[in-house]
């Protein structure tokens, strides 16, 4: 599909994905299915139909993922799934789910991606609706921050700083489009290390995770047999978190979002400022075209200071 589609999509027929939570362990399964047009993304309770609306008053928790929080329930681990819909231009979905977290598959969107081509993707007679960022806008927590920036494309740059020599600096920076989605995020996993499985488990987390479904570092190297599937691909992951995340505003930004030493709740964060920050953005329902400088698109991150 053109990344120059101006008509809202869904899926054209429903698919089904199993897997297993990361956090609980437990079986979780999805289902994808068509929605009408303006009706983004809705989670579905499979055991008795309550909804939750994918959207950034609905978020939760943003400890080591996002969770949304609907009336006596709530979803977890959103951001893969979200992530892949976004970035294929996927704008109205249902997502049945019979437990309280989306698998986590390969730790990646892939899987989604891949299960997202096999139902195909069909416009819908609705107009696109975009947010297009106006002016500058920038959250920080502690030595972390992130900005919004006025620019013609769906832009991410993320810069990572972890103290560990196997991930240490890294950036990652792309337009996003359905392609560049597949060819350089999607397939990105989520990473953890070795030294903090105990602590994670004493608190009910990442009782699922394993070599299949996440990066696993330890003191000197990546334990996975497989290896890396990119030299940066802890920073790419980032960036598949910060679409997924970004997914909640409610329609795609077009703007350049640059984090640094950024996660979940950085993000969320970054939603609530631009949503309660109502002359810096505008709603558009037609996407001009990308005119940008070479010089501009690459230049570095500047980190912030700590």
């Amino acid at each position: 599909m053109s990344a120059a589609t101006t008509r809202q999509t869904t899926l054209a027929r429903p698919i089904s994905i199993d897997g297993v939570g990361v956090h609980s362990g437990e079986p979780a399964s999805v289902r994808l299915e068509p929605a009408r047009a303006d009706s983004g993304v809705v989670f579905v309770n499979d055991a008795d139909s309550r909804e939750i609306k994918a959207v950034v008053a609905n978020i939760g928790a943003t400890e080591l993922c996002t969770t949304l929080v609907g009336e006596g329930w709530s979803v977890s681990t959103v951001e893969h799934l979200l992530a892949g819909l976004s970035g294929l231009g996927i704008d109205n979905a249902v997502v049945r789910i019979d437990g309280p977290e989306v698998p986590v598959m390969d730790g990646s969107s892939a899987p989604f991606v891949s299960a997202i081509d096999k139902a195909g993707v069909t416009e819908l007679d609705a107009a696109r609706r975009f947010i297009r960022v106006l002016r500058p806008i920038r959250v920080e927590i502690g030595a972390s921050y992130a900005e919004l920036r006025p620019c013609e494309t769906r832009r991410i740059e993320i810069e990572l700083d972890y103290a560990h020599p196997i991930v240490g600096r890294q950036r990652f920076a792309t337009d996003v489009t359905a392609d560049s989605f597949r060819r350089e995020i999607g397939s990105a996993r989520t990473f953890g290390f070795l030294g903090d499985v105990e602590s994670l488990w004493a608190r009910g987390l990442a009782r699922g995770a394993s070599l299949e479904n996440a990066l696993v570092i330890g003191d000197d190297a990546v334990i996975n047999p497989e290896g890396l599937r990119f030299d940066n691909e802890f920073a790419r992951h980032k960036a598949l978190d910060a679409l997924g995340d970004l997914a909640l505003a409610g329609a795609p930004i077009l703007g350049c979002y640059r984090s640094y030493r950024g996660g979940h709740s950085l993000n969320a964060r970054m939603l609530e400022v631009m949503l309660a920050t109502p002359d810096a953005w505008e709603m558009v329902e037609e996407r001009r075209p990308a005119v940008r400088r070479p010089a501009e698109a690459d230049r570095p991150l500047v980190a912030a200071a700590p």
